[in-house]
């Protein structure tokens, strides 16, 4: 109807109300629809706008975007990375990732197979001490070894062999080994001993040597063992009584995960040494 009074103006609303088929609209409801039609042309303008405000912003950040690819390549070349530095970096940043995600799944890194095993071994041998968060069982045993001597007390074989059967399983293939031996804080007074260690350095070490080689001999592979000497200066107690200077004369056998970074152990530490 708007568009016929438009066409024909001279002839009134009423006047064309009756030619339409004789209803007769109010002038109010004619100037409300009038406002109404305004009102949603004005929301159809703005909304253009809005659109092409959007387009022109996709097109900016897809500018942006290849803009920062271009000097994204610019920086690679310029550094000079090749394929090895990269696969080094991305395993070592993968290493990080898996120990983050390990400490906070509480150790989550171990199978529950393996798992199974350690607490085992643990209930035959109360003196494995295991972390979930980190990826470390400790064996501090006493039994290896006589004082100031370095040869492996009989009890010890028994020990050893279960150790070394635990950690050929396929579940325990990947961890490692370290053997630290430690000493109390006096000097070797016996012969021979006082003859063949110079120090109590040297007589920690020979005793780790000695578990290393017997854990070898009995089909772990070298590549999976390490050994240290620390002689008196790792102390777990005072060594101001008998009993005590006893807790300190010790040899540590250390199982790592082998995410877990080990000073000397080039696999563990990639970017000291590459």
């Amino acid at each position: 109807m708007l568009a016929f009074s438009r066409r024909f103006p001279g002839i009134t609303a009423a006047a064309l109300c009756v030619l339409l088929g004789g209803c007769v609209v109010p002038r109010s409801q004619v100037a409300e629809l009038r406002v109404q039609n305004q009102n949603l042309a004005e929301q159809n303008r703005v909304q253009l706008a809005e659109i092409e405000n959007l387009r022109t912003h996709c097109r900016n950040t897809e500018d942006q975007l290849r803009q920062s690819e271009e000097e994204l390549a610019i920086l690679e070349k310029r550094l000079g990375l090749d394929d090895e530095q990269l696969a080094s970096f991305r395993a070592e940043r993968d290493a990080l990732h898996r120990q983050c995600v390990d400490a906070v799944n509480g150790g989550s890194w171990i199978s529950p197979e393996l798992h199974g095993r350690l607490a085992e071994f643990s209930k035959r041998h109360p003196e494995l001490k295991f972390d979930r968060r980190t990826g470390i069982a400790k064996l501090d045993s006493d039994i290896l070894f006589d004082s100031g001597k370095e040869e492996l007390k009989p009890g010890a074989e028994k020990l050893l062999r279960e150790m070394s059967s635990l950690l050929k399983q396929p579940e325990a293939r990947d961890m490692r080994v370290m053997v630290v031996g430690h000493t109390d804080d006096r000097r070797i007074a016996k012969l021979p001993g006082r003859e063949v260690y110079m120090s109590n350095f040297d007589l920690s070490t020979a005793r780790a040597v000695t578990v290393a080689n017997r854990l070898c001999g009995l089909g772990l592979k070298a590549d999976r063992i390490g050994v240290a000497g620390f002689g008196a200066h790792q102390p777990v107690v005072s060594n101001s009584s008998a009993r005590d200077r006893y807790k300190n004369r010790r040899v540590e056998i250390f199982l790592m995960a082998p995410d877990i970074p080990m000073v000397g152990w080039s696999e563990t530490t990639p970017t000291v040494y590459y």
